[in-house]
């Protein structure tokens, strides 16, 4: 499991940059992000070195913060890698709300954020295919 800091935004100019600026002047390292937004608001779902420290910098900074536990995956870096991760998912009933991909790798694998209904089956699913997922501290080390 691992600490996903999403931050709620106004749909205009600058926001984005104001975040990455704050984390930027604190140290915080970004190591995954991804966005999605609407007319009005984005939510930016970012994955950071230090996310205690990010939320609490965030917060002091004015920003609409939450805090989701998300898993990290290992998926094979080939084609239909991430297909064969879905479909052993699939095969257990596990619900994926969203995904993104981390910016960075495990070896020869790529890394899948995935945030799922019940975290706790999805790391005993996990385990019992043989699916690896990294811990929280490996993650953040990245």
């Amino acid at each position: 499991m691992a600490k996903q800091i999403s931050v709620f935004l106004e749909n205009k100019a600058g926001r984005l940059s104001s975040v990455t600026r704050v984390l930027g002047e604190a140290g915080i390292n970004i190591r995954a992000l991804s966005i999605a937004d609407t007319s009005d608001f984005g939510i930016l779902r970012i994955i950071v070195n230090d996310p205690e420290r990010a939320y609490k910098i965030l917060k002091e900074a004015g920003f609409t913060v939450s805090e989701t536990e998300v898993i990290a995956v290992k998926v094979s870096d080939s084609p239909g890698g991430l297909a064969a991760v879905l479909e052993q998912m699939s095969d257990q009933n596990l619900n994926i709300e969203y995904l993104y991909a981390f910016l960075g790798t495990s070896g020869d694998d790529a890394l899948v954020i995935f945030k799922v209904e019940d975290i706790e089956h999805a790391r005993k699913a996990f385990t019992a295919k043989g699916i690896p997922f990294l811990e929280e501290n490996q993650l953040y080390r990245l």
